[in-house]
């Protein structure tokens, strides 16, 4: 065998070979390498589009709380506003009901103090009755003599 013919025998068929590659082996290859590389840039836009969207629905809780953190504290003041209302209203109430009572007991006190002084008066004109009695040695009648006693009730 001649080294040449070996030589050109290889040459033959390492070319066949590159052609055999070439036209059936390397366009599957290259179309999945192809399909790869774009599979890679979608993932990667994808990953970047969900790290945008990311953000943004950080920045829309952050406001979402920072608008429930307002609102709580609006409603918050509201209810301070709302107890301290409460409180007015029923401290007023309180005072005109003390002032009430207070009146009521007053006019109360001022009836009790008159119908004292007519028990008074009353026993006084007994006590005088009974005393021009003693000092006249004889009965005075009451029903005769109820006109001078109603005159010194109206004195006492």
């Amino acid at each position: 065998m001649n080294i040449n013919a070996t030589l050109l025998g290889q040459t033959i068929m390492f070319a066949l070979f590159v052609w055999f590659c070439m036209r059936f082996i390397w366009p599957p290859v290259i179309r999945a390498l192809d399909a790869r590389r774009q599979q890679i840039a979608d993932g990667l836009a994808a990953a970047e589009r969900g790290k945008h969207d990311l953000e943004l629905a950080a920045k829309r809780s952050a406001d979402i709380l920072r608008e429930a953190k307002n609102k709580a504290a609006e409603i918050i003041a509201q209810g301070e506003r709302l107890k301290v209302e409460t409180l007015d209203q029923a401290k007023n109430a309180a005072r005109e009901e003390a002032t009430r009572i207070i009146a009521a007991a007053h006019a109360e006190a001022a009836q009790e103090a008159t119908r004292a002084r007519e028990v008074l008066r009353d026993q006084v004109a007994d006590l005088a009755v009974a005393g021009a009695a003693k000092i006249l040695r004889r009965e005075v009648d009451a029903k005769t003599h109820a006109d001078l006693l109603n005159a010194l009730k109206q004195q006492l």
